[in-house]
């Protein structure tokens, strides 16, 4: 099992520079970008948040990893009050995305798996959360 370890020593972004008069958030998933006009409504910024961080439990995620430097699984499992497989298939995704990054080893005989967010991944939660914090005052106003 020690050798289905994996460990990323360097994280790249995945994401292209948006200028400051753009709310828009490029999917890492899409080789197209979307870029909006600044006149653009909410309804227009709404459909452009970053799908990966979105969804509720990737966002549980990304959101205890940043106010934490790393997180095991099982405390994150018991955080988030999730299943092992729930659990899993997110944290997935944030790998792919290169937002989370995740070290396997052993204690003794016992495996940990332990879970830190990425520059990468600071950098599209902190955009996240300004996209959001921007739709909230374009709603009230």
């Amino acid at each position: 099992m020690a050798g289905r370890a994996r460990h990323q020593s360097q994280v790249t972004s995945r994401q292209s520079p948006v200028s400051s008069h753009q709310s828009s958030v490029t999917s890492h998933h899409s080789k197209t970008q979307k870029s909006e006009s600044p006149t653009a409504g909410p309804e227009a910024r709404a459909t452009s948040l970053d799908r990966v961080i979105h969804e509720r439990m990737r966002l549980a995620i990304v959101s205890a990893l940043a106010v934490n430097d790393t997180l095991t699984f099982t405390d994150l499992k018991r955080l988030l009050e999730t299943t092992d497989g729930n659990l899993s298939v997110h944290a997935r995704k944030l790998e792919d995305a290169r937002y989370i990054s995740c070290e396997k080893r052993f204690e003794g005989r016992m495996p940990k798996t332990e879970y830190r967010l990425t520059a990468a991944g600071r950098k599209a939660f902190e955009k996240y959360i300004a996209h959001m914090e921007s739709l909230i005052k374009a709603v009230r106003e």
